[in-house]
């Protein structure tokens, strides 16, 4: 019997006793990501229903203490750099080419750009990339653009820029409706919307665009085309490098969501190449 290798679908946020930082194989990324989770205490301004973070547990940390933060990030890059991280345990297991560190991703329990040191541990993260030599890893923030209408955001967007960093911003709808229920908030879209429009005119940005089934229905047509006039709208403010379109890769809490077919993300792709912009399919976890 073959041994069954490390995949997209494990993504166990778990290094020793690490309170913060995490390497996952990721999909998106076609190798290791080294997350850092800026809400241990697992508080998000979404809701979204195909979230895997367990928030009925209560947390064991709730604060971030930067100092432990920069102790297990130069930790964990010291076994990257050395080789040492593929001969632990599950990593032992990962296929040949996905044996290489993408990124340093600020991703986690919650929104990281909500975490007011923000600032800080982008500055952390690129002194460490540094002292490793690592400048071809790219630190990258998983945001759902909620709060990048922040003066300290902005700052800390700024210091990623310096990095060569990017920015993953979350879009998953095009309606104020869907959004509300995909993402599982009451947050006005439009503030997203404009906040995209500001990121992209100030930065090359990347798009992540999460479709899924409910009970068996996917988006409706309407709502896809409504999704391709923002992107529209967010592309004519600035630049949009990428769009990543994906569907749930992991077993969701809610077990009436369902991955949508490759084909029919494919299908969105098509529309989003027919603006002119680049796209990427990522297919989801059968169910």
């Amino acid at each position: 019997m073959t041994e069954r290798t490390l995949d997209f679908a494990d993504h166990r946020r778990k290094l020793g006793e690490n309170r913060y930082v995490y390497p996952v194989v990721s999909r998106r990324s076609k190798g290791l990501s080294i997350g850092v989770n800026l809400n241990p205490d697992t508080v998000c301004n979404f809701d979204c229903p195909y979230c895997q973070v367990d928030r009925l547990t209560p947390p064991r940390w709730k604060t971030v203490d930067l100092q432990v933060l920069h102790d297990e990030l130069d930790s964990l890059l010291t076994l990257c750099t050395s080789g040492h991280l593929w001969e632990t345990a599950p990593f032992d297991t990962t296929a040949e080419p996905l044996r290489r560190v993408n990124d340093v991703a600020f991703a986690g329990d919650g929104e990281p750009t909500s975490f007011s040191g923000f600032p800080d541990a982008v500055a952390l993260v690129g002194q460490l990339l540094r002292r490793h030599d690592l400048s071809g890893v790219r630190p990258i923030v998983l945001t759902n653009a909620t709060l990048l209408q922040r003066p300290r955001v902005r700052e800390g967007l700024r210091a990623l820029d310096a990095l060569d960093g990017r920015v993953w911003a979350k879009l998953d709808a095009g309606t104020e409706p869907y959004f509300q229920f995909v993402d599982g908030t009451s947050l006005p879209f439009e503030r997203v919307l404009k906040n995209l429009e500001w990121c992209a005119s100030e930065r090359p940005l990347v798009i992540q665009a999460m479709f899924l089934r409910l009970w068996d229905l996917g988006p409706s047509d309407e709502e896809v085309a409504a999704w391709l006039a923002c992107l529209q709208r967010i592309a004519a403010a600035g630049t949009i490098e990428l769009v990543q379109v994906y569907s749930i890769a992991r077993h969701p809490a809610r077990p009436v969501l369902q991955h949508l077919p490759v084909a029919e993300l494919e299908l969105i792709a098509d529309g989003v190449r027919s603006l002119g912009l680049n796209a990427e399919v990522y297919a989801g976890r059968p169910t």
